[in-house]
């Protein structure tokens, strides 16, 4: 099948864009063992760069659909101007949510909202509840705000345990800012089902925010996941984030946005740089109206993903269940050394992260990026048997 996402060429793109219980309690000032980066940055040229198989950082790999890519160059028109029409982008994301406008709130990818949310509801030595492991990036934020964490682990089969979240926020009820769930979580690919979301906001204090990521919403196929969005509507403390960094392919674009109760974006604004341009913003809008080129990216990307863990596993590698762009591969051996092995041969793949020392995540590219990557893997790891 045609992919109808490569027929507009980056050339054709004007300008050339560039773009208790277990629990581990954090003390503030606590040094994290992470590295203090957002995405794998590769330092080369821009012709290397483009011969790489690039599976580190969980992006669309095919670039933004012809409908996108139009809209933004039509939008250069704008680079000039400070007061420029927008295309409507937060309207259209109301929409698209069944919210009011006053309860969107646009970042600089989900990154910004994130960083905002964890400066505004951790002031005067609040605490955050999560899951260890999850999207390390936000906790450095924390540590750099001097903020506890609670850290709940997870559970064996590396999903998040809710019930072991909602007795710490209890426990520690008064002094909680924050609760966060990755879900599809990051690392893991793991979900939060439905349920389990309305067993959280149910078993906590009602007045506790719920600061929910789905950064990968859209690669889900679980029924029993959905987002929670509707918990907004009810009024609930929750706030949920999303970004065009993954399937609508705008990582090196920069957008994102919260939607949550008004009161609780209110508290959050006074923090928010604005910093998103005139471009995205039209690419933004263009990128929720097409239903279609979303369909065939998540389509692609899951069949890729199980041609590739079956590969994985035939060769005796374990792989934890994903419902994301990524997965993560048990490699029986410590990931960073193999992060450079992978990097010599053509391959960038996912950094470790703290608390899997053993475990490689990585994203799904194209297919002849996931065969070279499957190629490499077997020159550096031998067959086995084990489990």
């Amino acid at each position: 099948m045609k992919n109808p996402l490569m027929d507009l060429t980056r050339r054709r793109f004007v300008g050339g864009v560039t773009g208790a219980l277990g629990l581990l309690t954090l003390k503030p000032g606590a040094v994290l063992p992470q590295e203090p980066v957002r995405i794998a940055r590769v330092a080369t040229t821009p012709d290397e760069y483009d011969k790489l198989a690039k599976l580190a950082n969980n992006e669309n790999p095919y670039g933004p659909p012809e409908s996108v890519m139009k809209a933004m160059t039509d939008a250069f028109k704008y680079a000039n101007r400070y007061g420029y029409p927008d295309g409507g982008i937060t309207a259209e994301i109301a929409r698209h949510h069944g919210v009011e406008p006053a309860n969107v709130m646009l970042g600089a990818g989900s990154g910004e909202i994130l960083d905002v949310v964890c400066t505004a509801l951790l002031q005067g030595d609040r605490k955050i509840v999560s899951a260890d492991v999850s999207y390390d990036v936000l906790f450095q934020h924390v540590t750099a705000l001097k903020a506890d964490q609670i850290k709940v682990p997870l559970l064996p089969d590396f999903r998040q345990d809710i019930p072991g979240m909602i007795a710490a926020v209890r426990a520690n009820y008064r002094e909680v800012g924050l609760v966060y769930l990755c879900s599809p979580n990051n690392p893991t690919g793991r979900i939060v089902t439905r349920q389990e979301v309305a067993q959280l906001l149910d078993g906590i204090p009602s007045d506790v925010p719920v600061l929910i990521d789905e950064a990968y919403f859209h690669f889900v196929d679980d029924p029993n996941y959905a987002t929670s969005v509707p918990y907004v509507l009810e009024g609930r403390q929750v706030i949920v984030a999303r970004t065009f960094s993954k399937i609508e392919a705008l990582a090196g674009m920069r957008l994102g946005y919260a939607v949550a109760p008004k009161a609780l974006l209110q508290r959050m604004l006074p923090y928010l740089v604005g910093s998103i341009n005139a471009i995205v913003k039209w690419g933004g809008v263009a990128a929720l109206k097409d239903t279609e080129s979303r369909a065939w990216v998540k389509r692609t990307t899951l069949g890729l993903r199980a041609k590739t863990t079956a590969d994985l596993v035939a060769h005796g590698y374990p792989v934890v269940p994903s419902d994301a762009n990524f997965f993560l591969v048990h490699l029986r051996r410590p990931v960073a050394p193999v992060v450079a092995e992978f990097r010599k041969k053509g391959v960038l793949v996912g950094r470790p992260f703290p608390g899997l020392p053993e475990h490689l995540r990585v994203s799904v590219g194209t297919a002849d990026e996931m065969s070279r990557f499957t190629t490499a893997f077997k020159e550096i790891f031998p067959a086995t048997t084990g489990g």
